[in-house]
């Protein structure tokens, strides 16, 4: 008998998803996010309550294929969710300590979660919904946008993206949401949308933030995905779908994510 020996080819690696992200409700403010795909990036947020008035949340734009940027989100997810409880149960805590130590087990998650390098920029925030105060780390994201009486300011980031060094540390920063403001935290996707040579930008999100109803979050939300919509179709000066993939190297079309919290 002719025998053939050939080896047992290894499995499959399970890729798990990450869970949908439910806002939750607060006493004096809102948060909400939105999120339109072109199935071809690795955006990802989550939020979650901590005590009776905190509110922590994160968004990532995680490199690489859709899959596996989906996979360490669902990993980071996980470690989010039960992180959050531990570091910022106790009224007593330091904010900003816990803040950073959250970051840095997120980045070592995302090495883990990626066996190597894996480019993630991060915006990561604690809000206490009583005080209206924020500490928070732009880890190499798109700045978030703060917008009060007096206008808008940029978050802008303050080293570099998570998943790149294991040593990686960012301390935290401290702002302030006054009653009538927001905070709206954009993707790379939606900032780079592009048409030609014409990006869309930080500046033009700065105006979509300023013409929004600060009455809710998922509305300031809906503001700015509508103009970078709008930004597509007008450049161009005819229809084009959104968010559909492109052969050409000129592809305005990237995932596309705003979360905004608004202080009632």
């Amino acid at each position: 008998m002719n025998m053939t020996a050939f080896r047992a080819a290894a499995p499959a690696k399970v890729l798990d998803k990450p869970l949908r992200a439910e806002p939750p409700a607060l006493a004096n403010s809102e948060v909400a996010a939105k999120y339109r795909s072109a199935r071809v990036g690795g955006d990802f947020y989550d939020y979650m309550t901590a005590g009776p008035s905190r509110l922590a949340f994160i968004v990532l734009d995680i490199a690489g294929k859709r899959d596996e940027a989906l996979h360490v989100a669902s990993q980071v997810q996980e470690l989010f969710r039960r992180r959050v409880p531990e570091l910022f149960g106790d009224s007593d805590m330091n904010e900003a300590e816990a803040t950073t130590d959250l970051l840095v087990d997120v980045n070592h998650r995302i090495i883990e979660a990626s066996g190597g390098v894996r480019c993630a920029a991060a915006f990561l925030g604690v809000y206490d919904d009583m005080l209206g105060t924020m500490f928070y780390i732009n880890a190499g994201h798109t700045p978030a946008l703060l917008r009060d009486p007096e206008g808008i300011t940029r978050l802008s980031a303050q080293g570099p993206p998570l998943g790149l060094f294991s040593h990686t540390t960012n301390d935290a920063l401290m702002s302030v949401l006054r009653p009538g403001s927001a905070l709206l935290v954009i993707s790379k996707g939606l900032v780079e949308a592009r048409v030609g040579s014409k990006d869309y930008g930080v500046e033009r999100a700065e105006k979509a933030l300023n013409k929004a109803q600060l009455t809710d979050a998922a509305g300031v939300c809906e503001t700015v995905l509508n103009d970078v919509g709008e930004f597509l179709v007008n450049s161009t000066g005819a229809f084009r779908i959104p968010f559909r993939r492109q052969d050409s190297v000129d592809n305005p079309y990237n995932d596309h994510t705003a979360l905004a919290l608004v202080r009632r």
